[in-house]
């Protein structure tokens, strides 16, 4: 039997469904975005990717230089969003959502690479190869030409069933399988994560400029001193940023709670300490952050982050004391 003839689009969903994914789609491989590539290099040109110099990869632009035998994208979301919240008060530090439990590169491989494992047990000639925020694919394109979503004004992909509490991963393959309609885009007038960005990092809607970004300073950003007008502006965000995600209309109306285990946080993550994570050694963050996507935020940098909103926070009560 020719698996490659058989293998339907609605079969891979249905699989990829029963591994737990949220969503999956699908799009074809064969017809490049060129506006995509152009807006991706025109992104580069104006230097907001900073220093991220692997957002300049040519394989980014073109999935064939990825995977020449590709054909067909599947695309999916697993949802991460839990209903806790943080406490008020400026002596705690603030993590995103994605980084409160689990790494999500983990749960999402696990899952990816059994579906491709499914994939290619069909048959020898089937070929794929997956991905998950890890390698050169321009993961939010595609997933809105799959009809996972759209990519919003702060240029996040956002669903209708989750909002934006997704993370995103695909699976090349050589199979022609039958695409999805790309989704439209649903954002209509509203302007609230440009509103309450408090660096300015969107600079226009769909622009983001990541040398404004909080959470690309607090994540990627290996100075030894943030800049000074970011660290004046942390607003407690130690690691990541979701400001512009909370104030999204979408995500507060369409939030579910996920059923991955996996993402449920950890619960030191909820509601650090500023001043604890100020002085963290290198030991007590080995041992906070096991298998976690935080590991990213090395432990100096995590002091660093830290120091800054003290410093912040400290030299706004100075002012506000000089004026009573």
């Amino acid at each position: 039997m020719d698996y490659c003839s058989v293998v339907t689009s609605s079969l891979v969903k249905e699989k990829a469904i029963e591994l737990g994914f949220h969503k999956v789609g699908i799009t074809t491989a064969n017809k490049r975005n060129n506006t995509e590539a152009e807006r991706l290099q025109a992104w580069i040109s104006m230097g907001y990717h900073a220093d991220m110099a692997w957002m300049n990869n040519p394989k980014r632009q073109d999935v064939k230089l990825v995977m020449p035998q590709a054909r067909s994208l599947i695309c999916v979301a697993l949802n991460y969003y839990t209903p806790h919240q943080r406490p008020q008060g400026e002596e705690y530090a603030k993590i995103s959502r994605y980084g409160w439990g689990r790494d999500y590169h983990k749960v999402m491989q696990k899952k990816l690479k059994a579906l491709s494992t499914w994939l290619q047990s069909l048959d020898p000639s089937i070929q794929a190869r997956y991905y998950a925020d890890t390698g050169p694919i321009q993961d939010k394109v595609w997933a809105q030409q799959a009809g996972i979503g759209w990519i919003a004004k702060n240029g996040n992909v956002i669903t209708r069933e989750y909002g934006s509490w997704v993370f995103l991963g695909e699976v090349l393959t050589n199979l022609e399988l039958e695409s999805d309609r790309p989704h439209t885009e649903h954002c209509g007038s509203c302007t609230r994560c440009l509103e309450a960005c408090p660096t300015g990092a969107i600079t226009q809607p769909f622009v983001v400029d990541a040398n404004r970004c909080i959470a690309y300073h607090t994540i990627e950003n290996r100075a030894e001193k943030l800049p000074e007008a970011i660290a004046t502006r942390m607003q407690g965000w130690v690691a990541g940023c979701d400001i512009c995600q909370d104030v999204c209309p979408w995500n507060q109306r369409f939030a579910k709670v996920t059923d991955v285990a996996d993402f449920q946080p950890y619960p030191e993550n909820i509601a650090p300490q500023l001043i604890e994570l100020a002085q963290i050694s290198n030991e007590e963050w080995e041992k906070r952050f096991p298998a976690s996507a935080l590991r990213r935020i090395k432990p100096e940098m995590l002091r660093r982050n830290a120091r800054a909103n003290l410093d912040a926070s400290r030299q706004h009560n100075d002012t506000e004391s000089n004026y009573l």
